[in-house]
C-alpha cells in the first residue's frame, strides 16, 4: 500500500497498513507534474499500481493525465457522466430519477434561474473541487440578489461551471447512501449496500459520522439505473436524502470514488476496495470477493472525532449509540467482535489516530484528503 497526497499532514500516512507515503504535485495546481510524478513512483515499484483516487479532483486526474504504467480501479471514459453534477442532473431528469430543482447557468440567466426558486438557494460548481478552490466550498446557500451576483461573477471570472438548486427540507437522520461496485459486466453483477446517515455533524447537511446499512431496493435501483445508463463500472457512492415537502427520496450526489464510510460495507461482507482491485486485475478475485459476500447486517460505522463534537455542541442531539458500544469502542474489543467499525481510530493501528489527536490539539491545522 503507497499513499500519495498533495501534503502529509492527512492520517493515512502513518496507518501500519501503508508501506511507503510521499506528496506528489497537486494536480488542480500542476496537472503534468503530477503525472510525472505518478509515472515516477510507478516506475519505482516494478510493477503496475492499482490507483485508487479518493476525491474528486485526484479521480479527475487520474482519467484526464492517464499516467503511464498504472491501472485504474475505475472506468476513466465513463465516470464524468455521473460524477459532473451537470451530466448526472441531465441523467435524473431523462430516466426519471427525483433529484432537486436545477438550472445550469450555461442555459439561464441567474436571475431568472432565482426567480424560479426562490431565496434561500444553493449554488454548487459542476465540478466540486474545482469550484471549492475558487469559492471556498463546494456547496453554498445563498439568501439574496446580491450573494447571489457576487458568487457568479468569482465563479464566471474563474471558468467555473455553477448551477443553482432549491435547497431542499431534508429530514435529518434519513439519508440513504447507495455504496456500490459495479463490474466491467454491468449491474447485474454488482456488490453493494445501502447506508443510512444516522448523525451527521453539524446535523442535516454535515459530513457522516454514524452509518448503519438498511434495506431499500427502489433507491438502489435508481442508483444502478444511473450507472449503466452512463456504463460506468468502478466503485460509487449515490447520495439521496428524504425531501419532506416532496415527500420523497431525491438524489444530491453521485461519487465515483471511496467515501468516508466505506468501511461499513467491508464490516457487513461487500468488500468494495478488494472487488475493485481484483476486477482491475482481473485476475479471478473479483469472484472471491463477491463469494464473500452477503445481505446487509446490523451493524455500525462511527466516526468518534465529529460524532463527539456533534454531541459536545448539539444540546438537543441525543445519543444513539448504547453503553454497550461505547464499552467496546473504548475497550478496543470491536476490532475483534462483528458489528461495530470505526474511521481512522483503532487501537490496534494508532498512528492514523494519534495524528488526528496531534492536529486537533497540536500547532499543525488539520488537513483531510477526502
Amino acid at each position: 500500500m503507497v499513499a500519495i497526497d498533495r501534503t502529509g499532514r492527512g492520517v493515512a500516512p502513518s496507518s501500519a497498513a501503508v508501506a511507503y507515503a510521499g506528496q506528489v504535485t497537486y494536480p488542480l495546481e500542476d496537472p503534468d507534474a503530477f503525472r510525472e510524478d505518478v509515472e515516477s513512483l510507478a516506475a519505482e515499484i516494478g510493477h503496475e499500481p492499482v490507483a485508487f483516487a479518493c476525491m474528486d479532483e485526484w479521480v479527475n486526474a487520474f482519467a484526464e493525465e492517464r499516467p503511464d504504467g498504472v491501472r485504474l480501479s475505475f472506468d476513466p471514459r465513463t465516470y464524468d457522466g455521473v460524477l459532473d453534477k451537470e451530466s448526472l442532473y441531465r441523467r435524473c431528469e431523462a430516466l426519471g430519477v427525483p433529484y432537486p430543482e436545477t438550472h445550469s447557468l450555461a442555459d439561464i440567466d441567474p436571475t431568472e434561474a432565482a426567480d424560479r426558486l426562490g431565496y434561500p438557494l444553493v449554488a454548487k460548481p459542476a465540478r466540486k473541487r474545482e469550484g471549492e478552490a475558487v469559492l471556498g466550498t463546494n456547496v453554498l446557500e445563498i439568501e439574496d440578489e446580491g450573494e447571489l451576483a457576487s458568487v457568479v461573477a468569482t465563479a464566471e471570472d474563474a471558468g467555473i461551471r455553477l448551477l443553482l438548486q432549491e435547497r431542499v427540507d431534508v429530514a435529518v437522520g434519513e439519508d440513504r447512501s447507495v455504496a456500490s461496485y459495479v463490474p466491467a459486466s454491468g449491474v447485474g453483477d454488482a456488490l453493494g449496500i445501502v447506508g443510512n446517515a444516522r448523525v451527521r455533524d453539524p446535523t442535516g447537511y454535515g459530513t457522516s459520522c454514524v452509518v448503519r446499512p438498511v434495506e431499500s431496493p427502489e433507491l438502489a435501483g435508481r442508483a444502478y439505473d444511473l450507472l449503466a445508463d452512463a456504463g460506468y463500472h468502478g466503485i460509487s457512492e449515490a447520495e439521496f436524502v428524504y425531501d419532506e415537502a416532496r415527500g420523497e427520496f431525491v438524489l444530491l450526489d453521485l461519487n465515483t470514488r471511496p467515501w468516508k464510510w466505506i468501511g461499513l460495507p467491508v464490516e457487513v461482507g461487500a468488500d468494495l476496495p478488494y472487488a475493485a482491485y481484483a476486477g482491475t486485475l482481473g485476475d479471478g478475485a473479483e469472484a472471491a470477493a463477491a463469494d464473500r459476500t452477503g445481505p446487509a447486517a446490523d451493524a455500525t460505522w462511527v466516526y468518534l472525532r465529529d460524532y463527539l463534537e456533534v454531541l459536545a455542541t448539539e444540546p438537543s442531539f441525543a445519543d444513539v449509540l448504547d453503553r454497550e458500544t461505547w464499552t467496546s469502542l473504548v475497550s478496543g474489543r470491536f476490532e475483534d467482535e462483528p458489528g461495530l467499525t470505526t474511521g481512522v481510530y483503532a487501537p490496534s493501528d494508532p498512528g492514523p489516530a494519534v495524528r488526528l489527536l496531534e492536529t486537533e490539539f497540536g500547532p499543525t491545522e488539520y488537513y483531510c484528503s477526502c
